[in-house]
């Protein structure tokens, strides 16, 4: 199960908050093909989860993950870095084996 650092589900809610009109908002985090290692996080706002999604909720945040990327997922932490050079979302993935400089893709 991926999970949210505390300082990741603060930048998310504040995200939601920017978006008017969803009735059942939430994270939706995918693992898709793509990215210099082979495969990439994909993040996006989302009204209410899909058929196949596992639901999670961390910090107040609810997490919407599909069955195939849940796999990829497992164990994985997600957090919310701010530097001098700027903020992103980080992913902390004990199951890859490899990631690119960036950090955006990794292979298992």
């Amino acid at each position: 199960m991926l999970t949210l650092s505390e300082k990741a589900a603060d930048r998310v809610r504040d995200l939601i908050k920017a978006k008017e009109g969803l009735s059942d908002p939430g994270l939706r985090v995918r693992v898709v093909a793509g990215g210099c290692s082979g495969l990439s996080y994909e993040l996006d706002i989302a009204d209410g989860a899909n058929p196949d999604d596992k639901v999670y909720e961390q910090h107040g945040v609810k997490v919407y993950v599909d069955g195939k990327s849940d796999l990829y997922l497992a164990g994985v932490e997600m957090d919310w870095k701010e530097t001098l050079m700027g903020a992103s979302f980080t992913f902390n993935n004990p199951n890859a084996t490899g990631s690119c400089g960036c950090g955006e893709s990794f292979h298992t």
